[in-house]
């Protein structure tokens, strides 16, 4: 219940209004276990406190504030607002109404909105919300403007379900702006209580404010129950993402010690408890303030049940009965209840109604509103145990009378508030007839307010009530708001005229806004489901153009769960509407035909279609479909080697739909332009273009297209080096993803870095993710194919299982590198040459390596260089190709320098300047004039190394350094003469082995066991197993394989001092290069 004043009261017999004052029982004397004194909680307040004294600073603040029932929540949180308005800030409270499935969009918004209009001048106010007033009217109509006020709720708007999101974006973004001008100049604390009964609306709000609010004293701060907080609860990944917010304060309310409920049974009797009575209050109240205060009111009079049940309603019990009556009703009719509501329910006398009130309020079972409009319970738990008191019959009966009441006097409750809780009590109390009209009126609603998941739940309630309903029940319906592009046909399937649109709504219709609610409020499983259910009912042959739009939203869908590439669906689409006169599913299913050649099969054909695509929704006057098709357009222009022309037909899609309010299509098209731009290696600019995509789809409320730009964003800047940075924005990705192609390209990004930065277990774990996100699409998807490979194959390596690496890079060069997906295949081919060059000199991994080596090359000749960067990656290849072989080119190396150092690509080119330098020493020919000397090209090296965090290639440059007695320091490149090297020392001493320990270490790269090694040596096994423990010491390694690979990548062996291996050599393993080049870009 919202907490503004009501204007209507109780009625008398002869219908007139009875005027109920606001103080109405403000003067009832309490008979109150409350203590008067604040105890405990010195840590927790002072928390709160800092955050105002921050806020006030200029910083907002956001703070969620957890507790078990009773422990002291509300109690705390008026202990700070009040010193919050002491210190000059202006402070309101909103709280969530317990309405279940039924959810009253935005309850807690409005009821703060409204508490500001009485703490903060109109004028103020008013100013604050210039320019933003219809769209601030769906939280709070008193704001509204008088145009808009008047203007129809259910007008349609023309683009409403081409970008669903567009005007709820609006409607995020006016809010945040009206609190950030309201406190541009005075602190403004909102209280949100209860966020374990917030609708997800609510959430979704209070997540983006959270995320958006800048420079400004705000302090934004919600309370919830943790004990509420199951696995399965909606709020428990909401608090889970605040969580990885760096700018969330997140406390949990702890319970009192044995001293603090001393004091409060002290600060409650106004006397120190006896010794052994606060002892059995403590333990039997466990700490909880609210049960201390039940238990020094009640224990020392009467037996304690050990039932909590037993013990809240002892109050109750105590009353006479007309007032326990009132309870019951009050608590049948929510978490709180208007004076006027309880009045017409109850059926009293006002003289009777107004005793049994005293009664309750004076024994604290209810409590009047903050502004003295109704009732609420003392506590949660109280009002939970109440109704749960109640008999099931009992229950549906009241809930039948609230809703009689309602609908015989709308007043009643206030209009923002009146269909949704209509609908609550109507179903509460089990009447069909009445709760499917009521359902889907509170639905359009919802809608209407921009709040998707409460429109999806109440038309899943009208699903579910569809068949217990009679005929004529669902004929008088009034007409649904479908989706845009929804075929309006008639019960023969033949397309309606528009003079026919507000036909009463076809249970299709139903699951059709129901489909498009679940997808756009992120439930995409339960979407699936539904559209399922409707193909199951519907008749292909005569209603073709209704089936189409169900098997292009089950493609969407099956591809947003990652459950295939929904092509199937895509073509019983086509082949529905085949013959068909044009329309938007015509339009709409070329366009989604044209999107997944973009992705799966880019080339002539893609590209045909996509232009008719464009033409067909023109003709059809299709807007938004047309503009969607003109971005996948522009990308297969891109592809096809027109990058010019195809990013100027994507940037003036992206400016008509930003202009258009579309900001689905908008947001696609910024980050398709920066995948496409990424992929011709212009990182930069790539960076720059996701990060507008990402504001603008933060600012408008859009999580999913949020996490796509940022993934986009976070690929630019690895390639450019910004990992840190990267890996905030990935973090941040990662917890707004919701579809599963977002998921997975958010996760292998991650993997990319992982492996850049030396992280196995971080590598790992993404790479799972990665792979639960795609499911059974991962072999469809050439481009995130092509990188699972990668990184699967990395993994491989790192176990040090050659002969699965190999496996790895087979299965992806059998699969073959699709158009679009050269960036990830030109990664795969470098990784890969990189492994088998670190492995070469292990016994059994010459064995085939000339075929991998072979195969390697010639899928390079195959693959496009349609940028320079490519090009350095081809250099990059053919040189780590020769070192694989055994031969050390410093020309090759020079040459792919050469052609890195333009294209802003610092890790493979800091890999390149390494095996340079490299291949300079082991040469033995100094650099030809002018060229950097080797000392020089290890430093440069070395320092991108270290500004990345890229652990291995930093680790081999300082092997290398080591064995070479080149110092890395900045200051030896003042001193000219140190940039060369001294001769290269006895690597083996460089690492402190003695000459024992280096013969047993040539044993161990030879694969001999510690009792062969002590045989080889006529040494005591004992003594062999001390050798190789001390060697992996001192190379810091962890097994035998990963010191064999040391070995021989640094020369601590010699090549020639082993026996060539032999046709009964077994198999033995590698690990994964020091480094490798870091992997090119990919595609959304």
């Amino acid at each position: 219940m919202g907490r503004g004043r009501l204007s209507t009261g109780p009625r008398a017999e002869d219908g007139c209004p009875v005027t109920v004052p606001d103080a109405m029982l403000s003067t009832v004397p309490l008979h109150t276990s409350v203590s008067p004194v604040f105890v405990g909680r010195a840590a927790e307040l002072a928390a709160l406190t800092d955050a105002l004294t921050r806020a006030a600073e200029g910083a907002p603040q956001a703070l969620l504030l957890g507790g078990e029932a009773g422990v002291g929540k509300t109690r705390l949180l008026e202990e700070f607002l009040e010193r919050a308005r002491a210190a000059g800030s202006v402070t309101t409270v909103g709280g969530c109404l317990e309405l279940g499935a039924d959810g009253l969009p935005f309850a807690p918004f409005t009821t703060a909105l409204r508490g500001l209009r009485s703490a903060v001048d109109p004028a103020v106010l008013a100013a604050a919300a210039e320019g933003r007033e219809s769209e601030l009217a769906r939280l709070l109509p008193d704001l509204a403007a008088p145009a808009t006020a008047a203007a129809p709720a259910d007008r349609r708007d023309e683009y409403a379900d081409a970008d669903a999101d567009g005007g709820r974006a609006r409607l995020f973004e006016a809010t945040a702006q009206l609190l950030e001008r309201l406190a541009a100049r005075r602190t403004l604390v909102v209280a949100l209580e209860d966020l374990q009964w917030a609708d997800r609306s609510t959430r979704e709000l209070l997540g983006y404010l959270i995320r958006s609010l800048r420079a400004c004293r705000l302090v934004l701060l919600a309370t919830y129950r943790s004990d509420d907080i199951h696995r399965r609860h909606p709020l428990r990944p909401f608090l889970a993402e605040q969580d990885r917010l760096r700018t969330v304060l997140h406390l949990q309310v702890p319970r009192l010690t044995r001293a603090e409920v001393h004091a409060q049974m002290t600060g409650i009797n106004g006397a120190e408890p006896d010794s052994a009575l606060a002892d059995e209050v403590h333990r039997r109240s466990e700490g909880i303030p609210f049960f201390v205060e039940e238990l020094t009111a009640t224990c020392a009079s009467c037996s304690i049940s050990d039932s909590l049940r037993d013990l809240l309603l002892v109050r109750l019990e105590a009353l006479p009965e007309p007032a326990q009556r009132i309870v019951r009703l009050a608590a049948g009719g929510g978490s709180a209840v208007e004076h006027a509501l309880l009045a017409a329910v109850a059926r009293l006398g006002e003289d009777a109604l107004l005793e049994a009130l005293r009664a309750a309020v004076g024994a604290n079972v209810l409590r009047p509103t903050d502004d003295g409009s109704g009732y609420h319970f003392r506590h949660a738990l109280l009002s939970e145990a109440v109704r749960e008191d109640l008999l099931p019959g009992e229950l549906a009966r009241i809930s039948r009378r609230y809703a009689e009441a309602l609908e015989a006097d709308p007043g009643l409750v206030r209009d923002e508030e009146r269909l949704a809780r209509l609908a609550h009590y109507w179903y509460r109390g089990r009447d069909a007839a009445k709760a499917l009209p009521a359902a889907l009126a509170a639905s359009v609603e919802a809608r209407r307010r921009h709040a998707y998941a409460e429109e999806h739940q109440l038309l899943e309630r009208v699903i579910e009530l569809w068949d217990e309903v009679a005929e004529d029940t669902r004929e008088a319906l009034p007409a649904l708001i479908v989706p845009r592009t929804f075929p309006r046909t008639d019960a023969c399937g033949r397309a309606a005229d528009t003079g026919r649109r507000a036909r009463p709504p076809r249970f299709t219709d139903v699951l059709a806004e129901a489909v498009v609610a679940a997808r756009t409020s992120g439930d995409v499983a339960r979407a699936k489901v539904l559209t399922r259910r409707a193909l199951a009912r519907l008749d292909e042959h005569k209603d073709p153009l209704t089936a189409a739009w169900f098997q292009l939203r089950m493609a969407m869908l099956t591809e947003d769960v990652g459950g295939g590439d929904g092509w199937a669906h895509i073509a019983r689409a086509q082949e529905l509407v085949r013959g068909l006169p044009p329309s938007p599913v015509h339009a709409e299913i070329l366009t989604s035909a044209a999107g997944w050649g973009m992705v799966h099969r880019p080339g002539r054909e893609a590209l045909a279609t996509a232009v008719r695509a464009v033409e067909l929704a023109r003709i059809v006057g299709a807007t938004a479909i047309e503009l969607q098709a003109r971005v996948t357009l522009g990308s297969l222009l891109a592809e096809s080697g027109a990058l010019e022309e195809g990013l100027t037909e994507m940037a003036r899609a992206r400016d008509e739909a930003d202009e258009a309010g579309l900001t689905g299509v908008m947001t696609s098209a910024a980050t398709t332009i920066a995948v496409e731009l990424e992929a011709a290696g212009r990182s930069a600019q790539a960076a720059e273009e996701a990060a507008r995509a990402a504001h603008v789809a933060q600012q408008r409320g859009r999580p999913n297209s949020y996490a796509g730009a940022l993934a986009g964003q976070a690929e630019a800047l690895l390639s450019t080096g910004a990992w840190e940075r990267a890996a905030q924005l990935l973090d941040e990705a990662r917890s707004a993803a919701r579809a599963a192609d977002v998921r997975a390209w958010v996760a292998l990004l991650r993997a990319r870095l992982a492996h850049g930065r030396g992280d196995p277990a971080a590598l790992r774990a993404a790479v799972e993710e990665a792979v639960a996100a795609l499911g059974p699409s991962r072999t469809l998807d050439p481009q995130k194919a092509v990188e699972l490979r990668h990184h699967t194959m990395t993994l491989a390596a790192e176990r040090g299982d050659l002969a699965e690496a190999r496996a790895e890079l087979a299965r992806a060069l059998d699969e073959g590198f699709r158009p679009g997906s050269h960036p990830q295949a030109w990664a795969l081919l470098t990784g890969a040459a990189c492994h088998e060059a670190a492995t070469r000199g292990l016994p059994g991994a010459c064995y085939g390596r000339a075929t991998v080596l072979g195969r390697l090359r010639r899928a390079a000749r195959q693959l496009p260089r349609p940028a320079a960067v490519w090009e350095g990656y081809a250099l990059l290849l053919e040189a780590e190709l020769a070192r694989a072989e055994g031969r050390y080119e410093p020309a090759l190396w020079e040459a792919a320098v050469r052609a890195l150092e333009p294209v802003g690509r610092p890790h493979p080119l800091a890999h390149a300047r390494l095996h340079w330098a490299e291949a300079l020493l082991e040469a033995g020919t100094p650099p030809a004039p002018g060229a950097p000397a080797p000392a020089r090209l290890l430093r440069e090296a070395h320092s991108t190394a270290e500004r990345l965090g890229a652990v291995p290639l930093r680790t081999e440059a300082e092997q290398l350094a080591a064995r070479t007695r080149t110092d890395l320091t900045a200051a030896a490149e003042e001193h000219p003469a140190r940039q060369v090297p001294r001769a290269p020392s006895d690597p083996a001493a460089s690492f402190g082995l003695t000459r024992r320990e280096r013969d047993v270490l040539e044993l161990v790269a030879e694969g001999l066991s510690n009792r062969q090694i002590a045989e080889r040596l006529h040494i005591a096994p004992k003594t062999a197993s001390v050798h190789v423990s001390n060697i992996l010491a001192k190379l810091e390694v962890a097994t035998r394989g990963e010191a064999a690979a040391l070995a021989y990548r640094l020369r601590l062996v010699r090549p020639g001092s082993l026996p060539a291996p032999t046709a009964g050599t077994p198999r033995r393993t590698a690990p994964a290069p020091a480094g490798s080049p870091a992997p090119g870009p990919g595609r959304r």
